[in-house]
């Protein structure tokens, strides 16, 4: 009997050590559905919302018009002909020529893979180093929350136009510098971002639960407080997007972005400093501004429906 007793006694113990520590299924779910509910509930407001649906319909045609360049033009990108150019638009330009002849609707296309490009990429680069920096200050806090944010303070002073071009002469204008520099030098709005959700979510029940059981700091950081952090830090880069597409615009129309031939729309912009285009060859200069506001303008719809739809203050 009593060996009967201590088999099921150790039956138990091995069975308690495998289930402790690892949800049941039940519990699983029910922390799940919450979140699906909550995902659930902010799409629901977003597409509820016009103007966001709006923009983000443009944003699917631009990236698609970009995407599918190849397929859409029949002229070569970079190929002049003299012939052809400053040609108004006709059957065989749709949007007229350039200076040298090559084709503008081509360009604009190209120019629109590289201009979306640029702006994707560096708001990637500026928010993966927003995203720790802020998180790191805002969970450390004391002397490393001190330093961080007298860093971000210094960047935040300096004039950001001046820096960037400082920065692109010295690294030599090109696509992937361009990228860089803007990269370096937008993170600053993120940071601070990010630290204020941590230092109000790094006080949470979850947080001490973790920290009561082992849990590492990287963990605590990546695992449990980010998710929770990121709705603001979504609107935000959305947000970016638009900004750092305008910031490669001005850097390529000063010639400190963007080189020629590679096409974008901010070295195609540039061809109105020439007073003779631009008062008498508005087809050269108008198609590529046209792209960057109506981009620039539905990135920002995009993003105000995704503060609207993420905003917990909004949830019922």
């Amino acid at each position: 009997m009593s060996l009967r007793a201590d088999v099921s006694v150790s039956k138990m113990s091995r069975r308690h050590r495998r289930t402790r520590g690892a949800p049941s299924g039940r519990f699983s779910r029910a922390v799940r559905e919450p979140e699906r509910g909550l995902n659930r509930s902010a799409w629901r407001r977003f597409r509820a919302n016009r103007r966001a649906m709006l923009g983000l319909y443009i944003l699917i045609i631009l990236v698609l018009s970009a995407a599918l360049a190849p397929q859409l033009t029949w002229h070569d990108r970079d190929l002049p002909d003299v012939r052809a150019a400053e040609q108004p638009p006709s059957r065989t330009h749709w949007l007229g020529t350039d200076e040298l002849g090559r084709d503008i609707y081509t360009r604009l296309l190209y120019g629109g893979r590289i201009s979306l490009t640029v702006g994707l990429v560096a708001v990637a680069i500026y928010t993966s180093i927003g995203v720790v920096l802020g998180a790191v200050a805002g969970y450390y806090g004391g002397v490393v929350d001190s330093v961080i944010m007298r860093i971000t303070d210094v960047v935040m002073v300096i004039p950001f136009f001046p820096l960037a071009l400082t920065m692109a002469a010295a690294l030599r204008p090109s696509v992937y510098n361009t990228m860089i520099v803007i990269g370096l030098l937008g993170w600053t709005g993120i940071c601070r971002l990010v630290r204020g959700e941590f230092l109000t979510l790094r006080s949470r029940e979850y947080v001490a639960a973790a920290r009561a059981i082992g849990a590492r700091d990287g963990r605590i950081i990546f695992r449990h407080i980010l998710p929770n952090a990121l709705a603001p830090v979504v609107v935000a880069a959305t947000l970016g997007v638009g900004t750092a597409i305008l910031s490669e615009a001005g850097l390529s129309f000063l010639g400190f972005g963007v080189q020629q031939p590679t096409p974008s729309w901010g070295n195609m912009l540039s061809a109105a400093l020439s007073l003779k285009v631009l008062l008498l060859q508005p087809w050269i200069w108008l198609p590529p501004g046209l792209m960057i506001f109506i981009a620039v303008l539905a990135i920002n719809l995009v993003g105000d429906g995704l503060r609207e739809a993420l905003d917990p203050r909004l949830t019922r």
